[in-house]
This record gives C-alpha cells, sequence and structure tokens, in this order.
C-alpha cells in the first residue's frame, strides 16, 4: 500500500495513473492499495477502474455525518470508491493528538461502513532505547481493536511502523521488523483467537525502498509494506511490489 501523505495535485496523480498501471498490469499476487490525499480520491478511482490496484484513504472521522467542519466520513469514502483506510498513523498521533480511543471510534465505524482499516500502530525511539518497544505496541493494538469482533480483525491490516524509521531514512533491521511483527500475530492469536492471528496481514512500514523490500517482505510474519515517500514515484513503487513477490 503507497501512502501519499500530503503531495500530488489532480493532475501530478493522473499523471502518476498513466505510468503507473502499465507496470503493475497483470501482477495477481498479493494486493495493491493507492492512498492518495481527500482531493485526489475520486480522480484515482476513475483512472483505476477496471485494474488490480485499489483505493485507500488516509484518515476518516468517526461519524457517518454530521457538523464536523473540514472532515471526510466513511460514506463519503466508500462514495469516492475507497476499499480501504489508514487509521493511526503515527503523524497523526503527533500531530493532530489522536489518542488510542479515538483511533478505536474509527476503527469501529470503518468497519461499519464496510471499509478495510489499515490501523498503525509504533514505537519511538525511546521505547526501543528503554526496551518497552512491545509494551507500546500492546497498549496501542488492544486499544485500537476494542470492542472489534474477531471475524473483523481477521480481515483488517495491521502496519507495524516503528516511528523513528518513517522519513527519516533509517530502517528496522528485517530481524527486528519480524519480531514485533511476530509479536503482533501472537498477541491478536491470544486475544481474538488462532484464525484471526493467521489471517490477519501484517504490513512493515518505515523506509521501505527497493532496495530493501525483498529482504523485509520475505520475513516469515510480514504480510506486506506500508509504504510512504517511495510510493510517490511509480517505477519505485512497481519495483518494491516486484520485491514483495520475489520475497514472499
Amino acid at each position: 500500500a503507497g501512502n501519499w501523505k500530503m503531495y500530488k495535485t489532480g493532475p501530478e496523480t493522473k499523471e502518476f495513473a498513466d505510468k503507473f498501471k502499465p507496470l503493475v498490469n497483470g501482477k495477481a499476487d498479493g494486493e495493491i492499495v493507492l492512498c492518495p490525499p481527500f482531493t485526489a480520491l475520486e480522480l484515482l478511482s476513475e483512472a483505476l477502474r477496471g485494474t488490480n490496484v485499489a483505493l485507500g484513504a488516509q484518515n476518516m472521522h468517526w461519524e457517518a455525518q454530521g457538523a464536523f467542519t473540514g472532515e471526510i466520513s466513511p460514506l463519503m469514502l466508500k462514495a469516492a470508491g475507497c476499499k480501504y483506510v489508514i487509521l493511526g498513523h503515527s503523524e497523526r498521533r503527533e500531530y493532530f493528538g489522536e489518542s488510542d480511543e479515538l483511533i478505536n471510534r474509527k476503527v469501529k465505524a470503518a468497519i461499519a461502513n464496510g471499509l478495510i482499516p489499515i490501523l498503525c500502530v509504533g514505537e519511538k525511539l525511546e521505547h526501543r532505547e528503554a526496551g518497552t518497544t512491545e509494551t507500546v505496541i500492546r497498549t496501542q493494538l488492544l486499544s485500537g481493536l476494542q470492542g472489534v469482533e474477531p471475524a473483523a480483525v481477521a480481515k483488517m491490516v495491521i502496519a507495524y511502523e516503528p516511528v523513528w524509521a518513517i522519513g527519516t531514512g533509517k530502517t528496522a533491521s528485517s530481524g527486528d521488523a519480524e519480531q514485533v511483527s511476530s509479536f503482533i500475530r501472537s498477541l491478536i492469536s491470544a486475544t481474538f483467537g488462532s484464525e484471526a492471528g493467521q489471517t490477519v496481514r501484517i504490513q512493515y512500514g518505515g523506509s521501505v525502498k527497493p532496495g530493501n523490500a525483498a529482504e523485509l517482505l520475505g520475513m516469515p510474519n510480514i504480510d506486506g509494506a506500508l509504504v510512504g515517500g517511495a510510493s510517490l514515484d511509480p517505477e519505485a513503487f512497481a519495483r518494491i511490489i516486484d520485491a514483495g513477490k520475489a520475497g514472499a
């Protein structure tokens, strides 16, 4: 999944789609998702029609409609063609003060409205250095999934994104990424049942690039990647997708 963050105007989105579609046409292994800004959702939805690329949003409100100036509802995302929505990204947590409780409301609203949440969890550098990574992940994950049925958890995507590796050029080693991903899967199995633990898809995110994607995606408990900066370049993102197939 590519998270474009606050990049690309409408014309830039169309240019990307025109270049990207031939690069991934017919690649049926796994699933490809693009998550552009809200302003590009409908344009990209139309550009992706009939392709093997799904559409996702980067955030949403927890209500279906209402007096919430500047917000986007799950119904609007569905109408725009979205299948997925990223929730709890570290940038939302840090810059916009989103709490675990708020993210949980969004997760449940997404599921209720037929969207698949990509729930992000991850520790800061001070947590890793203090040896509290698993404590942070446990709190974020269980709080974000509170009240969610096991069958719904099984269909979700959990993105492990160590905050210290997002946009910094630093990447968790494949061993470190696998260790936390394995912990996430075990925690979901223990809390929601083994079927949910086996079926839920776990992504790694944090400076994923064509050069490191195959090693990361070759790990047993890493099912995919949530890609930031590299997803803005159609050729780089296509190479990451190919690396995922090679590493699988």
